[in-house]
Protein backbone atom coordinates (compact mmCIF):
# COMPACT_ATOMS: atom_id res chain seq x y z
CA UNK A 1 0.00 0.00 0.00
CA UNK A 2 2.50 1.89 0.66
CA UNK A 3 4.23 1.35 -2.75
CA UNK A 4 1.09 2.07 -4.22
CA UNK A 5 0.69 5.80 -2.51
CA UNK A 6 4.17 6.61 -3.29
CA UNK A 7 3.50 5.63 -6.62
CA UNK A 8 0.39 7.86 -7.05
CA UNK A 9 2.90 10.53 -5.32
CA UNK A 10 6.14 10.67 -6.92
CA UNK A 11 5.72 8.61 -10.26
CA UNK A 12 6.54 11.37 -13.61
CA UNK A 13 3.85 12.93 -16.09
CA UNK A 14 4.59 14.90 -19.25
CA UNK A 15 4.57 18.29 -17.85
CA UNK A 16 1.46 19.75 -20.10
CA UNK A 17 -1.39 21.35 -19.46
CA UNK A 18 -3.85 18.83 -20.44
CA UNK A 19 -2.63 16.21 -17.81
CA UNK A 20 -3.69 18.50 -15.13
CA UNK A 21 -7.04 16.52 -14.50
CA UNK A 22 -4.72 13.54 -14.77
CA UNK A 23 -2.38 14.06 -11.62
CA UNK A 24 -5.15 15.54 -9.90
CA UNK A 25 -6.80 12.49 -10.17
CA UNK A 26 -3.56 10.49 -8.89
CA UNK A 27 -3.06 13.02 -5.93
CA UNK A 28 -6.84 12.11 -5.04
CA UNK A 29 -5.51 8.38 -5.07
CA UNK A 30 -2.89 8.85 -3.48
CA UNK A 31 -4.63 10.38 -0.61
CA UNK A 32 -6.94 7.41 -0.62
CA UNK A 33 -3.72 4.64 -0.56
CA UNK A 34 -2.06 6.41 1.89
CA UNK A 35 -5.12 6.30 4.50
CA UNK A 36 -6.08 2.46 4.10
CA UNK A 37 -2.08 2.00 4.61
CA UNK A 38 -2.05 3.92 7.77
CA UNK A 39 -5.02 1.78 8.70
CA UNK A 40 -3.46 -1.48 7.72
CA UNK A 41 -0.75 -1.26 9.85
CA UNK A 42 -2.52 0.00 12.91
CA UNK A 43 -4.30 -3.38 12.60
CA UNK A 44 -1.26 -5.25 11.63
CA UNK A 45 1.01 -3.56 14.43
CA UNK A 46 -0.86 -2.81 17.25
CA UNK A 47 -3.63 -5.46 17.44
CA UNK A 48 -6.11 -2.16 17.86
CA UNK A 49 -8.71 -5.44 17.15
CA UNK A 50 -7.66 -7.18 19.86
CA UNK A 51 -7.81 -4.57 22.29
CA UNK A 52 -10.91 -2.82 22.03
CA UNK A 53 -13.40 -4.72 19.20
CA UNK A 54 -15.32 -1.44 18.76
CA UNK A 55 -12.40 1.14 18.39
CA UNK A 56 -11.36 -1.27 15.25
CA UNK A 57 -14.61 -1.05 14.19
CA UNK A 58 -15.36 2.66 13.83
CA UNK A 59 -11.78 3.28 12.99
CA UNK A 60 -12.66 0.91 9.83
CA UNK A 61 -16.11 2.37 9.19
CA UNK A 62 -14.54 6.21 9.33
CA UNK A 63 -11.58 5.24 6.98
CA UNK A 64 -13.87 3.52 4.58
CA UNK A 65 -16.28 6.21 4.06
CA UNK A 66 -13.72 9.02 3.55
CA UNK A 67 -11.73 6.59 0.83
CA UNK A 68 -15.32 6.20 -1.06
CA UNK A 69 -15.01 9.53 -1.40
CA UNK A 70 -11.53 9.73 -2.56
CA UNK A 71 -11.53 6.67 -5.10
CA UNK A 72 -14.94 8.20 -6.41
CA UNK A 73 -13.64 11.54 -7.09
CA UNK A 74 -9.80 10.00 -8.13
CA UNK A 75 -12.24 8.38 -10.53
CA UNK A 76 -14.84 10.92 -11.58
CA UNK A 77 -12.31 13.67 -11.99
CA UNK A 78 -10.77 11.79 -14.70
CA UNK A 79 -13.96 12.07 -16.89
CA UNK A 80 -15.45 15.27 -15.29
CA UNK A 81 -12.95 18.02 -14.71
CA UNK A 82 -15.48 19.97 -12.78
CA UNK A 83 -16.05 17.46 -10.25
CA UNK A 84 -14.07 18.55 -7.62
CA UNK A 85 -15.15 22.29 -6.22
CA UNK A 86 -15.05 23.86 -2.50
CA UNK A 87 -18.53 23.25 -1.75
CA UNK A 88 -18.81 19.43 -2.79
CA UNK A 89 -15.02 19.52 -0.89
CA UNK A 90 -17.17 20.28 2.19
CA UNK A 91 -20.15 18.85 1.91
CA UNK A 92 -18.85 15.43 1.21
CA UNK A 93 -16.12 15.86 4.37
CA UNK A 94 -19.31 17.26 6.51
CA UNK A 95 -20.86 14.20 5.94
CA UNK A 96 -17.90 11.96 6.77
CA UNK A 97 -17.62 14.00 9.95
CA UNK A 98 -21.32 13.89 11.00
CA UNK A 99 -20.79 9.34 9.90
CA UNK A 100 -17.80 9.38 12.33
CA UNK A 101 -19.41 10.86 15.09
CA UNK A 102 -22.59 9.00 14.74
CA UNK A 103 -20.42 6.05 14.55
CA UNK A 104 -18.54 6.47 17.38
CA UNK A 105 -21.49 7.32 19.31
CA UNK A 106 -23.08 4.14 18.83
CA UNK A 107 -19.90 2.07 19.43
CA UNK A 108 -18.36 3.78 22.06
CA UNK A 109 -21.18 5.38 24.25
CA UNK A 110 -24.30 2.91 23.57
CA UNK A 111 -24.17 -0.80 25.62
CA UNK A 112 -23.78 -3.86 23.96
CA UNK A 113 -27.24 -4.95 22.91
CA UNK A 114 -30.31 -4.47 20.42
CA UNK A 115 -30.28 -0.92 20.67
CA UNK A 116 -26.44 -0.91 19.34
CA UNK A 117 -27.27 -3.55 16.64
CA UNK A 118 -29.58 -1.27 15.48
CA UNK A 119 -27.55 1.92 15.21
CA UNK A 120 -24.54 -0.39 13.57
CA UNK A 121 -27.27 -1.67 10.64
CA UNK A 122 -28.47 2.11 10.14
CA UNK A 123 -24.95 2.84 9.82
CA UNK A 124 -24.24 0.21 7.96
CA UNK A 125 -26.77 0.99 5.55
CA UNK A 126 -25.68 4.81 5.08
CA UNK A 127 -22.19 3.53 3.86
CA UNK A 128 -23.67 1.26 1.29
CA UNK A 129 -25.85 3.97 0.15
CA UNK A 130 -23.50 7.10 -0.13
CA UNK A 131 -21.01 4.32 -1.77
CA UNK A 132 -23.75 3.46 -4.20
CA UNK A 133 -24.51 7.31 -4.90
CA UNK A 134 -20.57 7.92 -5.56
CA UNK A 135 -20.95 4.90 -7.95
CA UNK A 136 -24.12 6.58 -9.89
CA UNK A 137 -22.68 9.53 -10.03
CA UNK A 138 -19.17 7.92 -11.61
CA UNK A 139 -21.19 5.76 -13.73
CA UNK A 140 -23.26 8.76 -15.27
CA UNK A 141 -19.79 10.54 -16.49
CA UNK A 142 -18.70 7.20 -17.81
CA UNK A 143 -21.41 6.65 -20.26
CA UNK A 144 -22.04 9.94 -21.09
CA UNK A 145 -18.35 10.17 -22.32
CA UNK A 146 -18.67 6.76 -23.72
CA UNK A 147 -21.93 8.12 -25.78
CA UNK A 148 -19.74 11.41 -26.72
CA UNK A 149 -17.04 9.18 -28.20
CA UNK A 150 -19.41 6.92 -30.34
CA UNK A 151 -21.15 10.06 -31.38
CA UNK A 152 -18.02 11.97 -32.20
CA UNK A 153 -15.44 9.64 -33.29
CA UNK A 154 -15.12 6.58 -35.65
CA UNK A 155 -12.26 5.22 -33.22
CA UNK A 156 -13.25 3.33 -30.32
CA UNK A 157 -12.27 5.79 -27.91
CA UNK A 158 -14.33 4.57 -24.90
CA UNK A 159 -11.97 1.27 -24.87
CA UNK A 160 -9.41 3.32 -23.06
CA UNK A 161 -11.69 4.45 -20.13
CA UNK A 162 -13.49 0.77 -19.97
CA UNK A 163 -11.07 -0.25 -17.04
CA UNK A 164 -13.01 2.44 -14.99
CA UNK A 165 -16.13 0.71 -15.57
CA UNK A 166 -14.71 -3.03 -15.00
CA UNK A 167 -12.65 -0.89 -11.31
CA UNK A 168 -15.90 0.64 -10.21
CA UNK A 169 -18.09 -3.01 -10.12
CA UNK A 170 -15.23 -4.19 -8.39
CA UNK A 171 -14.87 -1.69 -6.21
CA UNK A 172 -18.42 -1.82 -5.12
CA UNK A 173 -18.21 -5.85 -4.60
CA UNK A 174 -14.71 -4.92 -2.33
CA UNK A 175 -15.96 -2.09 -0.36
CA UNK A 176 -19.26 -3.50 0.43
CA UNK A 177 -17.43 -7.16 1.12
CA UNK A 178 -14.81 -5.21 3.55
CA UNK A 179 -17.22 -3.21 5.50
CA UNK A 180 -19.37 -6.98 6.11
CA UNK A 181 -15.95 -8.43 6.88
CA UNK A 182 -15.50 -5.82 9.89
CA UNK A 183 -18.06 -7.57 11.52
CA UNK A 184 -16.84 -10.70 11.57
CA UNK A 185 -14.83 -12.54 13.99
CA UNK A 186 -11.33 -11.58 14.50
CA UNK A 187 -9.91 -15.08 12.74
CA UNK A 188 -11.18 -13.78 9.78
CA UNK A 189 -9.40 -10.39 9.31
CA UNK A 190 -6.70 -11.95 6.95
CA UNK A 191 -9.60 -12.60 4.22
CA UNK A 192 -9.94 -8.47 4.63
CA UNK A 193 -6.27 -8.10 4.02
CA UNK A 194 -5.19 -10.38 1.77
CA UNK A 195 -8.20 -9.51 -0.75
CA UNK A 196 -6.46 -5.89 -1.36
CA UNK A 197 -4.00 -7.14 -2.93
CA UNK A 198 -5.11 -7.88 -6.70
CA UNK A 199 -7.48 -4.80 -6.36
CA UNK A 200 -4.90 -2.34 -5.75
CA UNK A 201 -2.38 -4.48 -8.44
CA UNK A 202 -5.61 -3.79 -10.87
CA UNK A 203 -5.51 -0.31 -10.07
CA UNK A 204 -2.19 0.69 -10.17
CA UNK A 205 -1.51 -1.28 -13.89
CA UNK A 206 -4.77 0.96 -15.01
CA UNK A 207 -3.53 4.16 -13.90
CA UNK A 208 0.16 3.26 -15.28
CA UNK A 209 -1.72 1.97 -19.11
CA UNK A 210 -4.17 4.13 -18.82
CA UNK A 211 -1.42 7.22 -19.01
CA UNK A 212 -0.36 6.42 -22.68
CA UNK A 213 -4.28 6.95 -23.82
CA UNK A 214 -4.99 10.08 -21.44
CA UNK A 215 -4.39 12.82 -24.20
CA UNK A 216 -6.22 11.08 -26.75
CA UNK A 217 -9.14 10.78 -24.35
CA UNK A 218 -9.09 14.61 -22.87
CA UNK A 219 -8.87 16.10 -25.76
CA UNK A 220 -11.96 14.23 -27.52
CA UNK A 221 -13.89 14.97 -24.16
CA UNK A 222 -12.53 18.62 -24.31
CA UNK A 223 -14.21 19.08 -27.39
CA UNK A 224 -17.23 17.86 -26.10
CA UNK A 225 -17.72 18.64 -22.37
CA UNK A 226 -17.65 22.17 -21.53
CA UNK A 227 -19.67 22.29 -18.43
CA UNK A 228 -20.92 19.59 -15.52
CA UNK A 229 -24.36 20.42 -16.54
CA UNK A 230 -23.45 18.22 -20.05
CA UNK A 231 -22.66 15.20 -17.39
CA UNK A 232 -25.15 15.24 -15.22
CA UNK A 233 -27.95 15.96 -17.79
CA UNK A 234 -26.75 14.25 -20.65
CA UNK A 235 -27.31 17.37 -22.69
CA UNK A 236 -25.49 16.62 -25.93
CA UNK A 237 -23.46 18.95 -27.57
CA UNK A 238 -25.53 19.09 -31.01
CA UNK A 239 -28.48 20.06 -29.19
CA UNK A 240 -27.01 23.24 -27.39
CA UNK A 241 -26.44 24.49 -30.72
CA UNK A 242 -29.89 22.82 -32.97
CA UNK A 243 -31.20 26.00 -35.14
CA UNK A 244 -34.70 26.54 -33.77
CA UNK A 245 -35.98 25.98 -37.31
CA UNK A 246 -34.41 23.50 -39.44
CA UNK A 247 -34.74 23.89 -43.36
CA UNK A 248 -36.72 20.50 -44.59
CA UNK A 249 -34.03 20.20 -47.53
CA UNK A 250 -31.25 19.75 -45.67
CA UNK A 251 -31.57 16.27 -45.60
CA UNK A 252 -31.69 15.92 -48.93
CA UNK A 253 -28.80 17.86 -49.65
CA UNK A 254 -26.90 15.84 -47.23
CA UNK A 255 -27.82 12.67 -48.55
CA UNK A 256 -26.30 13.87 -51.72
CA UNK A 257 -22.74 14.66 -50.33
CA UNK A 258 -22.68 11.62 -47.92
CA UNK A 259 -23.59 9.35 -50.97
CA UNK A 260 -20.61 11.06 -53.00
CA UNK A 261 -18.27 10.58 -50.32
CA UNK A 262 -19.14 6.66 -49.38
CA UNK A 263 -18.64 6.12 -53.36
CA UNK A 264 -15.12 7.38 -52.46
CA UNK A 265 -14.21 5.47 -49.69
CA UNK A 266 -13.90 8.21 -47.25
CA UNK A 267 -14.63 6.32 -44.64
CA UNK A 268 -11.44 4.14 -44.04
CA UNK A 269 -10.00 7.45 -43.02
CA UNK A 270 -8.38 6.12 -39.36
CA UNK A 271 -9.35 8.23 -36.91
CA UNK A 272 -12.29 10.06 -38.61
CA UNK A 273 -14.34 12.59 -36.55
CA UNK A 274 -17.80 14.02 -37.18
CA UNK A 275 -16.14 17.71 -36.97
CA UNK A 276 -13.81 16.27 -39.79
CA UNK A 277 -16.69 14.62 -41.86
CA UNK A 278 -18.85 17.95 -41.56
CA UNK A 279 -15.72 20.02 -42.80
CA UNK A 280 -15.16 17.18 -46.05
CA UNK A 281 -18.73 17.91 -46.89
CA UNK A 282 -19.29 21.52 -46.05
CA UNK A 283 -22.21 20.97 -44.02
CA UNK A 284 -23.35 22.20 -40.61
CA UNK A 285 -21.89 19.39 -37.58
CA UNK A 286 -25.28 19.47 -36.03
CA UNK A 287 -27.68 18.82 -39.23
CA UNK A 288 -25.01 16.09 -40.16
CA UNK A 289 -25.20 14.06 -36.81
CA UNK A 290 -29.22 14.61 -36.80
CA UNK A 291 -29.09 13.27 -39.90
CA UNK A 292 -27.10 10.23 -39.14
CA UNK A 293 -29.11 9.01 -36.30
CA UNK A 294 -32.45 9.97 -37.91
CA UNK A 295 -31.71 8.32 -41.31
CA UNK A 296 -29.41 5.17 -40.15
CA UNK A 297 -30.53 5.01 -36.20
CA UNK A 298 -26.99 4.67 -35.19
CA UNK A 299 -24.18 6.15 -33.86
CA UNK A 300 -21.93 8.17 -35.94
CA UNK A 301 -19.29 5.14 -34.70
CA UNK A 302 -21.35 1.89 -35.29
CA UNK A 303 -22.22 3.83 -38.68
CA UNK A 304 -18.79 4.31 -39.68
CA UNK A 305 -18.26 0.78 -38.44
CA UNK A 306 -20.99 -1.00 -40.61
CA UNK A 307 -19.27 1.09 -44.04
CA UNK A 308 -15.76 -0.21 -42.77
CA UNK A 309 -16.82 -4.10 -42.51
CA UNK A 310 -18.80 -3.49 -45.86
CA UNK A 311 -15.79 -2.33 -47.09
CA UNK A 312 -13.46 -4.98 -45.58
CA UNK A 313 -15.98 -8.10 -47.09
CA UNK A 314 -15.24 -6.84 -50.84
CA UNK A 315 -11.34 -6.99 -50.09
CA UNK A 316 -11.70 -10.32 -48.57
CA UNK A 317 -13.29 -11.61 -51.82
CA UNK A 318 -11.74 -9.66 -54.41
CA UNK A 319 -8.21 -9.61 -53.32
CA UNK A 320 -7.71 -13.18 -51.50
CA UNK A 321 -3.60 -12.98 -51.31
CA UNK A 322 -4.79 -10.17 -48.41
CA UNK A 323 -4.05 -10.88 -45.26
CA UNK A 324 -6.01 -10.38 -42.02
CA UNK A 325 -4.33 -7.53 -40.90
CA UNK A 326 -3.98 -6.09 -44.43
CA UNK A 327 -7.83 -5.41 -45.16
CA UNK A 328 -7.89 -4.28 -41.30
CA UNK A 329 -5.06 -1.60 -42.54
CA UNK A 330 -6.88 -0.89 -45.48
CA UNK A 331 -10.38 -0.39 -44.23
CA UNK A 332 -9.17 1.99 -41.75
CA UNK A 333 -9.22 -0.16 -38.23
CA UNK A 334 -6.80 0.71 -35.30
CA UNK A 335 -5.75 -2.87 -35.07
CA UNK A 336 -6.61 -6.04 -36.68
CA UNK A 337 -7.34 -7.78 -33.50
CA UNK A 338 -9.82 -4.66 -33.03
CA UNK A 339 -11.28 -5.03 -36.98
CA UNK A 340 -11.74 -9.36 -35.50
CA UNK A 341 -14.06 -8.43 -33.23
CA UNK A 342 -15.99 -5.99 -35.19
CA UNK A 343 -16.32 -7.95 -37.54
CA UNK A 344 -17.39 -11.03 -35.47
CA UNK A 345 -19.62 -8.95 -34.22
CA UNK A 346 -21.37 -7.79 -37.18
CA UNK A 347 -20.91 -11.21 -39.86
CA UNK A 348 -20.70 -13.66 -36.71
CA UNK A 349 -17.69 -15.49 -37.84
CA UNK A 350 -14.17 -14.30 -38.50
CA UNK A 351 -13.01 -12.62 -41.89
CA UNK A 352 -10.61 -15.66 -42.51
CA UNK A 353 -13.98 -17.97 -42.15
CA UNK A 354 -16.05 -15.58 -43.86
CA UNK A 355 -13.83 -15.49 -47.12
CA UNK A 356 -13.53 -19.26 -46.83
CA UNK A 357 -17.32 -19.45 -46.92
CA UNK A 358 -18.01 -16.51 -49.48
CA UNK A 359 -15.20 -17.67 -52.14
CA UNK A 360 -16.53 -22.12 -52.29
Amino acid sequence: MLFFGFYFLFAKTPERAIFENYLRSRRIMRAAMLLLAANYSVHFFFGVRFVDVNAAILMNLSTYFLCYWLFSSALTTLLDRFYITRRRLRTHLGLWLLFSIFSGVILLLLPDGAMQKIGLAVMAAWLIGYGLFLVRRLLLAYYKAVRIFNDTHSDDIGSYIRWMYVFTWWAVIFGISCGLLTFLPDEWVFIWILSSVPFYIYLYHCYQNYLLFYEQVERAMESEITSEEEILCDIKPEEKQKPEQESPSYHAEIAEKIKEWIDKDGYVRPGLTIKELSDILHTNRTYLSEYIKTTYNKSFRDWIIGLRIGYAKRLLVQHQTLTVADVAEKSGFQSPSHFIRLFKENAGCTPVKWRKTETE
